[in-house]
Formats: C-alpha cells, structure tokens, sequence
C-alpha cells in the first residue's frame, strides 16, 4: 500500500519566491520558484504535481533531478547539506479542476468572463508552484503573478501589492505560514472596503456580475468578526488586510487563506432587498468560520493533518459564538441545534466512523478526513462541553496563552488541551481524550430499578455494531445535584428515587441544554414523568426529546411508532428548534411508506393534522415584527402542508407565482423555492421548466439559482427528469460545484430516481475525471446512500461500489454507507407494519 512520504525531515524551506506567468487564452502556467531553506541531506525532495518541470539549479549550477509523478515529488541531489537555494524552472497547464491555479468562469451582459483563483488545501499548492506541500513546512512567501492582463483587471493575494512592473504584480512579503493557505487571484472585479477599530483593512470582492449592494451584508460581519475576536482571542489580526473573495466557482464552501478567504458566491454575496433569514445566518456563521481561522489554522496551524480538527472543530464552535456576540437576537445556538447536533449524532452512531483525531496512512485518506458531520460538528461539540466546563475566563485566557506559544508555528490537540488545563485548572486531556480519540458516543440510560435511579452508558449504534466497553467520561448536566459532574463509570446509583423527585420537584433529566455528546434514553416512568410536565420545558429540552426518540428509534430501541403521539403533542410550538426537530421526524417517516399507496395518503393525512393549525397562524406572507422564530418556522411547515396535498396551501402557492410570474426572483426569498417547486410539481407546463432553466443559466443570483434547482428537480414528469440528467454534464448549464446539489434532488424525487440511479453508474467515469481528488467527491456516494432505502436499491448500491472499496479515498465511505442503507432496510422491514398502523 502506498504510504505518505513526509519531505519536511530532509528539506525545511524558509523562504520561497514564486513567480507565475499566467495565460488564460492558452490555459498555461510557466513559473519560477526558488526556495532557501536548511537540507538535513544532500538527497531532499520537494512536492509537484502536473509540473513539467525545465531546470533545477542551486547557485546557477545545474542539479541532478528526478520526477517521480507517481508520489508528486521532485528528488533533487544537492552537492551537500546545510543551508542551499534551490531555484526550479517549470511550465504547467490551467485546468478546470477547482483546485490549484484555475478559472471561474460568470457572464455579465451576456458576455463569458473568467475569474482565476486559487485552492490549495488539502495538498494543492504542488500544482501551483514545487514546495514542501505539508503543514509544518511553514515558510514566508515572495508572489509575483504576470498573467495576460486587459484594462480594468486586477489581482489581489495574502498580502498586499505593493508594485507593478513590467506587467508584473509584486506583493509584500508573507509571515511565516504553511503551503497550503498561500493565495491569489486574478481578473475583473469589483470592491468594497472598511477598517476595523485597530485599522485592518477589510474588502469584499466579486465580479461585476453581482450588484453592489450584494458584498454590503459580508462586509459588516466580517469587520465586526475581526473585532470580536481580537477582542475574545486578547490577540491582534496579524496581517494588514483581510480579503473577502467570491468565486463563481468554487468547490468546498469556503477556504481560509491567510488574508484572501474564499468563499463559494452563495455563501458571500447576499441581496439586501430579498434574503430569508436562515440564508443571512447561514453566510454570516460561514464568514466567521473563516475568519475565526486566521488565528485558529492560520496563525497557529496544526502540526499534521490528523489533528485536522484543532483547525475546523474549534472554528466551527467560534462562528456559533462570535454570531452570538454580533447578533444576539438570532439565537444562533439554537441553528447548532438543528444543525450541527444532528448531523454528528446521526453519522457517529454508524460502527466504522472515523474518530475525530485520526491517522493518516495514505495520500488519499488526507481529503477523506473532512467528515463534516464528525471533524467539524462532532468536534465542535466536543468543544462546547469544554467551553461549558471551563468557562469563557478560562477559555479566553488559555487561548491567548496557546497563541503566544505556538504563533507562526505548528501545535497538536494535547497542545491545547495543556493551554485550557493550565487556565482553568482542570485536567482537560484526560477527560477530553476519550472523546477525541474514541469513535461514536454513549447512551445514557436512565431508570429506576428497585427503587433507585440509577444510570449507564453504553456506546451507541444505529445498526449492528461491536461493542468495545468504551467509556467515556461525560459532562452529565443533570438538574439533580446528586449527579455526578463528570459520569466515567458505566453504571452509578443516585439513591432512593422517590426521595430524590420529592426533593427536587421536577422531573429527572440529564444533558440539559443538549450540549453533550450523548443521547438519553428514560425508561417508561421517567420519560413520562418529563411528558407530563412538557409545559416547563424550554424549547431546547423539547427539541432533545424529539432528537433522542428520533436516534432511539433509528437503532430500534424504542418503536418507531411509539414516537408518533409525541409529534402530535408538540405541534403547536412555536419555537423554530421544536418545530425543526418535530418535522425531521414526520418526514423521517416517509421511508415507511410506498409512493401512492393508501399508506403514504395517511402519512399525508397526518401531515397535514400536524401543520394545518400553524400553516393558519403563520400563513404565507411574512409579517412586520413577527419573530425569528416565526420566519424560521414558516418554510418548515409550509413545505409540510404542500407534501399532505392541502389543496388551499397548494392554491395560494399558485395564485402567488400568478401574481408574481412576471417577476419570480422577487418572490419572497423564505418561501420563493416552495412557490416554485408547487408549481412544477402540480401546475407545469414545458415552457414554465424552459423559462426556469433559462433563468439558472443565467442569473447571477446563487439563493435564486439554488430555488430553480431544488423546484425543477421537484417535478413529476419524466420526459422533464430526463432533460435535466442529460444536462449534468453541461457546465454551461450545470456547474461541477453545484451538479451534487442536483443529482440528489433527482435522487431523492420517486418519479426521478431510477434516471439518477442509472446517470451515476453510467457516467462514473465521467465523474471522477471531473471532481475526482476533490474532498468533495466522496459525498456523491454519502447522498446516495441516504436516500436509499429498500432492499432492492441495496444490493445495487453493493454492487456498484463494492469493487471500488479499495479506493483509499473512498473507503470509509463505502463501507459505512452500505452498513447505514443496510440497517434502514432493515428497520422498515421490522417498523412499517406498526408505524402504518399508528398513522392509520
């Protein structure tokens, strides 16, 4: 098996000078870098990967090389160690592959623009320009970028430009940092610009594509961030400028190059005039992940890719709180809620998930890391039960400390677990190890037997699972102060129960505001007791009952139909978590259910009991002073009555597009996609689904262009389904960066599946030629496998990628996501007869 070669022991750059010549008519790059640095032996190697490389000099003499493409390296034989400059003369093609040095290509005025951008992470750079392509390998960098320059054009990268020569831009000098966060781009843009309070420079840049009132909302959130954490973090922004770019396209969310984020245009550019609420939180907590990593990432970086989470677990915990601190009335913890803590707990329950600190053994594996669902929500979590059990004083003070130690260096996780203990005084690495270093989480399980109360952890699974006896050790959060802080056993006895509940006055509960990375399971007694005084629960708590059935249910624990009655019991919440919580369930039960069949009329019977009530309270138009909750809840329930088929929601859905059909992008934004799918789904006809197409071509807008998407794929009729699929393949039309979004929402449509089904396992090929070595790749096979779930579509699945589980980038994938379709094959065979008769 090929194993990762580590370059840095033999060769430790320490300052590179890179220039590039760019030509985007000829889609060549021809460069010159030349890096000094300390060679441990005269034998060294550094990265490249698609270089042709001309010449490899030291000193203007000539060196003997090698290029060994199969392990994207150069070997270079230097006359002795010590210290050596290395010049390497070099051409290479521009590709449209969304990483290393590529075009973005946008139309303004009908006209084909490109944009050229950069992406380096994971292991990119090497395509750019030969380096030690490795995080540790921290170096400063010298960029001089020429390329085939028109009138109006600039180029902007980490640091600011401070000549052009000769058509040459020259920037300043970086600090110290790792390959992998170098960046630049090129091309027609425009700008706005403010400072912060200590007078960094913040800009916002986009094409000239978006009007310019789009990069206003970005731009406040960004200064005020830089703010916020300069403040919170008691470490200064320590570059001049931070750059907010735009790429048309664009293939992770966003990348957080030290002074030059990029982000994907619909998690940028917002229109003032028309964007829901969810969409404004959803760019703002995007846009402070990143700029949380200047200093968490950029300025101290993690030593190698297996401590991965040190970057995106703490980052992903600070846009929650620095959002909060911005924005307070959002309650934007309460989108981690509905977001982050499903998705980890769902993912992490599956035997043969990653833990969040794990080894790398293969080139591959590197991009394979990036499980959302565990290195950035599971480890934000994690994180969370730190910050609650240290507090922010701590927090704030141990960071400040880890940055002074470790600044323009490399750290590890026990790094930080060394700076958080020592300001709180707790013994962190200890107790946060068993959840770093162990995969999934434990149940706790609650119940009074023989008269006591009395509880044990088991780690959890949905589906079959080898049980270890891991233990973990947990931040109960109980409302009982005879609960331990920390559970590390696997059993405790609190004492005498009745006693207990007379003393306390109120229901035994355990991770009270959800932020432990557990579930509960209360046996019969307990979880009624809490049932029974639902009216004093917060909206948090409700939506953990509805969560904790939902996961209990899955791993069939508890009966799926036992679940039912609860829904029904929250249904008339008006808490936007509640209600979030409440429908993933309702919607959950849609796998029980054939198409058309009397079983899925009752489940839209059902829904539609479920959400008539608050489709009456909420109706379709927002309302001046109404709650976020309230615009948060809309769509939810909206899209709920639209899928029960009430025919008075369905009717006003279409007297709205009526009214508005000569201007559909003006549709109101929270509720624009349902309007749209209605229509396709109930009212088409082809020239509405041409207009439409026609439309994603060529707005600019990306929440308009993502509403066309989730409504054409909505539709029932083949011959439409048909147009689409043979449209995947047209980047005119469908970018690579947004064609998951359609395969799944084909997918995931009945009358459509067997056209997406069909369309993957043909056009393979195809498709790994396209976005192959992307971190994004693997999440083809992730949507697949969650929509999957009948015996039949299983055994496919197997069949397909069965022979591919071998593909080191590819198979943890494969094997978690056919035991994930295998055991939701099997819970509906058991389920649907009782979950069929509950609806009945």
């Amino acid at each position: 098996m090929e194993q990762i070669q580590r370059l840095y022991s033999r060769f430790q750059p320490e300052h590179y000078d890179v220039y590039l010549d760019v030509n985007r008519e000829d889609k060549t790059i021809s460069g010159k870098t030349t890096i000094q640095g300390n060679a441990s032996d005269k034998n060294i190697s550094v990265h490249q990967k698609g270089l042709k490389v001309n010449a490899v000099k030291a000193d203007a003499d000539d060196l003997a090389y090698d290029v060994d493409d199969n392990n994207e390296m150069i070997n270079i034989q230097l006359p002795g160690s010590g210290a050596v400059e290395v010049s390497i003369e070099y051409t290479a093609a521009l590709t449209d592959s969304m990483m290393g040095i590529y075009p973005s290509y946008y139309e303004v005025n009908g006209e084909r623009k490109e944009l050229v951008g950069t992406q380096f992470e994971t292991n990119f750079a090497r395509q750019a320009f030969p380096c030690v392509d490795e995080p540790e390998a921290k170096a400063k960098f010298n960029l001089a970028i020429k390329f085939d320059e028109k009138p109006g054009e600039m180029a902007i990268s980490n640091m600011p430009e401070n000549r052009v020569e000769d058509g040459v831009h020259y920037f300043d000098e970086t600090v110290r940092m790792s390959t992998y966060l170098v960046a630049f781009a090129f091309g027609d843009m425009q700008s706005k610009m403010t400072k912060t309070k200590s007078g960094v420079k913040v800009g916002v840049f986009a094409t000239k594509a978006h009007k310019s009132n789009e990069l206003d909302f970005a731009l406040d959130i960004a200064k005020r961030a830089i703010e916020f954490y300069e403040d919170f973090y008691q470490t200064p922004y320590p570059l001049p400028h931070s750059w907010q770019l735009a790429l048309p396209d664009f293939s992770a969310g966003a990348m957080e190059n030290w002074g030059l984020v990029t982000y994907r245009e619909a998690l940028l550019l917002i229109d003032p005039d028309n964007t829901s609420l969810s969409t404004k939180q959803l760019v703002a907590t995007v846009v402070t992940h990143e700029l949380a990593h200047q200093w968490f990432g950029d300025l101290v970086t993690m030593k190698w890719w297996d401590d991965l989470w040190l970057n995106e677990s703490f980052a992903n915990m600070m846009e929650y709180v620095s959002v909060d601190a911005l924005e307070p009335d959002w309650h934007i913890w309460e989108t981690f809620q509905t977001s982050e803590a499903p998705a980890a707990l769902q993912r992490d329950a599956i035997d043969g998930v990653q833990s969040v600190h794990v080894q790398v053994n293969h080139p591959a594996e590197i991009d394979a890391l990036f499980d959302p669902a565990i290195v950035y929500a599971k480890g934000a979590r994690m994180l969370v039960m730190v910050r609650a059990l240290i507090g922010d004083d701590a927090l704030r003070t141990g960071l400040k400390n880890y940055f002074a130690a470790h600044k323009y260096n490399n750290a590890t996780g026990n790094d930080l677990w060394d700076a958080l203990g020592a300001a709180s005084g707790i013994d962190l690495a200890n107790i946060m190890n068993s959840w770093l270093e162990q995969p999934g989480y434990p149940v706790v399980s609650a119940m009074v037997d023989e008269g006591h109360l009395k509880l044990t952890q088991k780690q959890f699974f949905i589906g079959e699972g080898e049980d270890k006896g891991r233990i973990w050790q947990i931040p109960l959060n109980s409302n009982y102060d005879e609960a331990p802080e920390i559970f590390k056993d696997n059993h405790v006895d609190l004492g005498d129960y009745d006693e207990l509940r007379q003393k306390n006055g109120k229901p035994f509960r355990v991770n009270v505001g959800n932020n432990s990375h557990f579930i509960v399971k209360y046996d019969e007694s307990l979880l009624n007791d809490i049932l029974d005084h639902s009216d004093e629960l917060s909206s948090i708590d409700k939506m953990q009952i509805l969560q904790d059935l939902r996961l209990l249910a899955e791993s069939r624990q508890i009966s799926y139909a036992s679940v039912i009655p609860v829904l029904s019991k929250f249904a008339d919440s008006h808490s936007n978590v509640v209600n979030d919580a409440l429908y993933r369930l309702a919607f959950n039960l849609r796998k029980f259910v054939k198409p058309a069949s009397k079983e899925e009329k009752n489940l839209k019977h059902f829904m539609d009991q479920l959400s008539v009530d608050q489709v009456q309270r909420l109706g379709w138009d927002s309302k001046d002073g109404e709650s976020n909750d309230d615009q948060l809840t809309r769509p939810l329930i909206l899209h709920a009555s639209l899928y029960a088929e009430n025919e008075d929601t369905m009717d006003k859905a279409h007297a709205i597009f009526e009214d508005n059909k000569d201007d559909l992008i003006g549709l109101p934004a929270d509720t624009r996609v349902l309007i749209l799918s209605n229509e396709i789904r109930n009212f088409n006809d082809m020239d509405l689904f041409e207009d439409l197409l026609d439309d994603y071509r060529h707005t600019a807008d990306p929440s308009y262009k993502s509403d066309i998407a989730a409504a054409l794929t909505s539709t029932k009729d083949p011959k439409l389904l048909a147009i689409i699929v043979a449209n995947f393949e047209d980047s005119n039309t469908i970018k690579p960066q947004d064609l998951r979004s359609w395969f799944r929402g084909v997918l995931a449509n009945n009358d459509g599946q067997q056209f997406a089904w069909d369309w993957i396992r043909n056009e393979w090929q195809w498709l790994e030629d396209t976005v192959g070595g992307d971190m994004e790749f693997a999440s083809f096979i992730t949507v697949t496998a969650g929509i999957f779930h009948t015996r039949a579509r299983f055994d496919e699945f197997t069949e397909f990628f069965g022979p591919k589980v071998d593909n080191p980038g590819l198979t943890r994938e494969i094997k978690m996501d056919t035991k994930a379709i295998d055991t939701r094959v099997d819970l509906v065979e058991a389920e649907k007869q009782a979950v069929n008769d509950k609806l009945a």
